[in-house]
């Protein structure tokens, strides 16, 4: 059992602070829940070497995660899907060598289950990631993983999203040469996320409110943490932000960065990618860019304006929790910009595509 040991926080203000403080204990629940059934990916995924992630929005940044550690931890060639390939082109494709990894926090996004029935159909097996056990993405999965993060009212996804990343860790592992390699960093997450409910992030949401424009960068297994925290910027504040890769950015639109923008820096606290970023944060520091720095070692941090711890967990898992102080960071700007970050302007919980 993994067990969550944390020291009390006040009773946040709004829904969306409310859930954001749920994550270790939904982290917690989910792991305890879908590890069990590692072994039936397992089995469902034999003889098949290409892995397929079906997503929008902050489920399809959670894929991106997914497609990262699938090459990396398994080894196994992964992709993301171009859902209208199926709901629009109606294209036949030979999927039987393929795992098909559908995310959807309410399992009722038509697009995505349209498109695991279609992936279904041209032969893959499907594996459904969602948080409603009665939703009809469940009724098309081969095997289900159902997150327990418990009703989020908020219509940003939070708890839903690290959620959907600790399944997606199972399901990944599960594909890997030796299944359990990560239980012992598994079992540390809920705490490592727990203590990325301390500390205040004030200075984090005034350096962003006082910012003229926003980009945000990443590499490797975090980048789609990245692209996570400029969706929760965009949709929780009205900001446009833009989310590019570390060599994306070095590639010709790093002339955009200058004193008027405030550039968001994700690292995990060790890794390959580490270097990289330590390096792309002395460049925009040079280039007189404000830098948010979201993890990270000493070395990142000091070259940061403002630096938001991030959790002591491998690279590999450090995605699960690297999120939760960009959430609250964005939280509490949200509400010094007086916006409701439950309700932001335009959006529903469930958004349907074609």
């Amino acid at each position: 059992m993994i067990v969550v040991v944390s020291t009390p926080v006040p009773v946040p203000a709004t829904q969306m602070a409310r859930e954001i403080a749920e994550q270790p204990a939904a982290l917690a629940a989910t792991f305890e829940h879908v590890l069990p059934l590692r072994h039936e990916i397992t089995r469902l995924a034999a003889g098949r070497r290409h892995v397929i992630f079906v997503a929008r929005g902050s489920s399809d940044n959670a894929g991106v995660y997914g497609r990262y550690l699938t090459e990396i931890h398994a080894g196994r060639q992964a992709s993301l899907a171009a859902p209208s390939v199926a709901t629009l082109y109606g294209a036949n494709l030979d999927l039987s060598n393929s795992l098909v990894v559908a995310v959807s926090q309410s399992g009722a996004t038509q697009e995505i289950v349209d498109t695991a029935e279609w992936a279904k159909r041209n032969g893959a097996a499907i594996v459904g990631i969602t948080n409603d056990g009665d939703s009809p993405l469940v009724s098309v999965a081969d095997v289900a993983l159902i997150t327990q993060a418990g009703k989020e009212l908020a219509v940003p996804a939070t708890k839903t999203y690290t959620t959907q990343l600790a399944a997606i860790t199972v399901a990944v592992d599960a594909l890997a040469q030796k299944p359990g390699t990560l239980d012992a960093d598994i079992a540390r997450v809920p705490e490592a996320a727990a203590k990325m409910l301390e500390g205040s992030v004030d200075a984090a949401a005034d350096l962003l409110a006082g910012a003229h424009d926003v980009l945000s960068s990443g590499r490797g297994l975090t980048f789609g943490t990245t692209l996570e925290v400029a969706l929760k910027l965009e949709e929780t504040c009205l900001q446009p932000v833009r989310g590019l890769s570390y060599a994306d950015l070095k590639h010709g639109p790093i002339a955009v960065v200058d004193s008027d923008l405030v550039t968001i820096l994700v690292a995990a606290g060790e890794g390959p990618a580490l270097p990289g970023m330590t390096e792309l944060a002395a460049i925009v520091r040079e280039k007189g860019s404000k830098i948010l720095g979201i993890g990270g070692d000493a070395r990142f941090a000091s070259l940061c304006d403002v630096n938001l711890a991030g959790p002591d967990l491998p690279e590999t898992l450090a995605p699960l929790a690297l999120i939760i102080p960009a959430q609250r960071a964005i939280e509490a700007l949200a509400r010094k910009l007086g916006l409701d970050p439950d309700a932001p302007r335009g959006l529903r919980k469930v958004t349907q595509t074609d």
